[in-house]
């Protein structure tokens, strides 16, 4: 073969592995509404920093006509590129070729990928549009999933892993994603379910259809498996470039910032004018017509933190599951920090068996990539109930309570109205690990409220009275006086600092650039055993 004709041979085969399945079976997926895979790329890489890796394999096996299919690639598209001028690994897989159906040697290509990005030490993509295992490869299709989880599972903790999904994904395939970090879904698009409608009419009799199974809404408001939902697979991709600006390249990565690097000396003559105490631009003036005095009364926290962080910063992770409590992304002066709230406005912010889930799983995955926790607190109570009870709120109250303690990541609290009993605990208190505790004035730190604590603890003496319904209201406001307020706890070291709302961001960037530098030892151990 001459030049010629081994340079004619390459492009060939280069075209001919970038069109998949064919224009036919593109037209279709365009038709049904789906990018295609090489699409997918395109928009979520900076522009022409894309290098596809091992792209001309192709499945080996012969039976049942397969070899009539066989298509260069096999079925998925790995490789590398940028996002943001930062390096990132990511495969996408192609519906266009046997419906991106996972064999022998898509499952290498992945697992080959799995292994460069632990390597660099750089975030994975994974994009999922899979019909799921390949029937035509048996066993061999079934132990390249294997491969893919073991590699899932060593990675966790070290890089960033990040699924999509964008097209079916079914059966076995759903575990891939569900090690990874994050899981991004589509309306209309994306499907994930471990057996399909048809298996489940089958089996129980139940009349159920795709969406309704594994749809994106169903896994962002019920299960709980997905962590961010959008309308188009656009808005997905750039929500994954958006998410990627928050985290580092791996655990032993600095944290990327979106404003200059400062000395600790220009930070603290930042933040403490000259005889001013704080930066006049840090004051949250607002925040008490936010959140109001009376405690019985809601409002939205997410108001609260717009007003405290970096305006517009706030990236909220699971939005729509177990919404009483609210966690997510945000920055205060340019770093990144982790935010878990009480969301006043659903269940009162008391902590359900499904918020104690959420925030655990998020607080150790800051933990894991050193993202500073900050933790504003405004909660009444765990949910009490039967339903909770035989729910396991105990156990899964126990992963937040694990999950807090066992971080080392700076630990910031801020304490804005109620914190009650246990749930007061769980939320990051002082004795839980928290570096810093602040509380507003109005800050109601106990056991209980004034009106259950009163009924149990003066019940004789209330029983005993003339007028049991003034005695009652005399109690309740004595005891208002003595435990609800946070000076009590203040005096015994429990509190930080009583602050002014307005001094709320000013003092948690004080405590943050103090912790810049924080390091603990743990005891020596394989790892710890959280309650799952």
């Amino acid at each position: 073969m001459n030049w010629n004709e081994a340079l004619e041979e390459l492009e060939a085969k280069r075209a001919q592995a970038k069109l998949g399945g064919g224009q036919e079976r593109i037209d279709k997926q365009h038709q049904s509404g789906k990018l295609t895979a090489r699409e997918r790329l395109e928009k979520l890489l900076d522009p022409g920093s894309f290098v596809e890796i091992d792209n001309f394999i192709e499945s080996r096996i012969d039976d049942f006509d397969l070899d009539k299919r066989r298509v260069l690639g096999d079925g998925v598209i790995t490789g590398y590129g940028e996002i943001n001028g930062r390096l990132v690994f990511v495969y996408s897989e192609d519906f266009t070729v046997i419906g991106g159906t996972l064999g022998e040697y898509h499952s290498k290509k992945i697992c080959r990928l799995q292994d460069m990005a632990l390597e660099a030490k750089a975030p994975i993509i994974c994009i999922n549009d899979s019909g799921g295992a390949r029937i035509e490869e048996g066993i061999n299709s079934l132990s390249g999933y294997a491969g893919m989880f073991l590699r899932h599972t060593l990675a966790s903790g070290v890089i960033p892993q990040i699924a999509l999904i964008l097209g079916p994904c079914s059966g076995g395939a759903c575990y891939a994603p569900a090690i990874c970090d994050f899981i991004f879904m589509v309306r209309g698009v994306s499907k994930m379910f471990i057996t399909g409608p048809n298996v489940v009419k089958t089996v129980i009799g139940e009349e159920v259809t795709v969406e309704e199974l594994g749809g994106a809404d169903i896994h962002a408001r019920k299960s709980g498996v997905s962590h961010f939902t959008y309308e188009s697979e656009y808005e997905c991709l750039m929500g994954v470039r958006k998410l990627l600006s928050y985290l580092p390249q791996s655990y032993t990565a600095t944290l990327p910032n979106n404003e200059p690097k400062h000395s600790v000396l220009n930070k603290i003559s930042h933040l403490f004018q000259a005889n001013k105490g704080f930066d006049h631009n840090d004051r949250c003036d607002t925040l008490v017509d936010i959140v109001p005095d009376n405690s019985k009364k809601s409002y939205d926290v997410k108001k609260v933190i717009e007003v405290i962080f970096d305006a517009g910063s706030f990236m909220e992770v699971q939005k729509d599951f177990a919404a009483n409590v609210v966690v997510g992304f945000s920055r205060l002066a340019g770093d990144v920090v982790g935010v878990i709230a009480n969301q006043a406005n659903c269940m009162a912010g008391s902590l359900d068996y499904n918020a104690s889930d959420k925030a655990a799983r998020f607080i150790r995955f800051c933990d894991c990539f050193n993202i500073p926790l900050i933790t504003l607190v405004d909660v009444p109570a765990f949910l009490p109930g039967t339903n909770q009870e035989h729910s396991g709120i105990i156990r899964h109250g126990a992963k937040m309570l694990f999950a807090y303690s066992e971080a080392t990541v700076p630990k910031i609290t801020l304490i804005m109205r109620k914190a009650y009993g246990g749930a007061y605990i769980a939320m990051n208190s002082k004795n839980m690990g928290a570096d810093y505790a602040f509380a507003w004035p109005i800050a109601e730190i106990a056991v209980m409220g004034a009106e259950g604590a009163v009924n149990i603890a003066f019940k004789k003496r209330i029983k005993a009275a003339e007028d049991p319904a003034a005695e009652k209201a005399k109690c309740i406001e004595e005891y208002e006086k003595r435990f609800l307020n946070p000076y009590e706890a203040a005096s015994k070291g429990f509190i930080t600092e009583v602050i002014m709302p307005r001094e709320s961001r000013q003092k948690l960037r004080s405590a943050l650039m103090a912790l810049s530098t924080k390091s603990i030892k743990i005891p020596d151990k394989k790892h710890g055993n959280i309650p799952l």
